[in-house]
């Protein structure tokens, strides 16, 4: 049982704070200002089971994926930590007009915008996410137990991503309540600042690449 909770905190604490969906609440509130309440909870569902399908691919057959293929992991957060820095300097400038517009209950028409890019992918879960995941589930054990040991690890991997998703649909479904409590000025500076923190955080992804493909050419 040890084993089980210990998979479970490990996959929840490693991914959590990478996945950040607290900083990420309000930029899907304003990427999706237009939508009405309901259409904003569905977008909410979908971008959590998109986000945990993607996440349990990564943690299980990611490392067979990128092996396949020839893909380093520095090469991974290098492409994908550029994608994150554009999507986050894109935002940080789009930051004033993202909350122009009342975002808490608008009844306008739905413009085009995918659950899946950006949404899911770079937002939610971007390149650091996945190549956490990747990582974590290449430590897995290559020799188990027992294939009894083996599942419960799986089982604990499993919930541990279920809990990472379930986060991230309370925190996009509850993100209007952040507006009402903030108002208008403070959500615009709540938005700007988690536009940085991803522009950051893309930068270093990049960085983190750069350096293990200088130290290991």
């Amino acid at each position: 049982m040890n084993d089980v909770v210990s998979s479970f905190l490990l996959i929840y604490a490693g991914l959590f704070p990478i996945v950040n969906p607290v900083g990420g609440a309000p930029i899907f509130l304003g990427l999706t200002r237009h939508s009405t309440d309901a259409a904003r909870r569905a977008l909410a569902a979908r971008v959590a089971v998109n986000g945990f399908c993607l996440l349990l691919a990564s943690l299980f057959v990611g490392s067979h994926v990128l092996e396949f293929f020839g893909i380093t992991l520095p090469v991974l957060r290098v492409g994908g930590g550029a994608v994150v820095v554009a999507l986050g300097w894109r935002l940080l400038n789009a930051a004033d007009g993202l909350m122009e517009e009342n975002v808490g209950g608008g009844e306008r028409p739905i413009p085009p915008i995918d659950a899946f890019y950006p949404l899911t992918m770079p937002l939610t879960v971007g390149p650091g996410s996945i190549a956490v995941a990747i990582t974590l589930g290449s430590q897995r054990p290559k020799v188990p137990e027992s294939l009894t040991h083996l599942a419960l690890l799986g089982g604990g991997a499993v919930a541990g991503l279920g809990a990472i998703a379930l986060t991230i649909y309370l925190c996009y479904r509850f993100a209007g309540r952040i507006v009402a409590v903030l108002g208008a000025g403070g959500t615009n500076v709540l938005v700007r600042l988690s536009a940085f923190i991803l522009l950051c955080i893309g930068i270093q992804i990049v960085w983190s690449g750069v350096r293990e493909l200088i130290a290991n050419p």
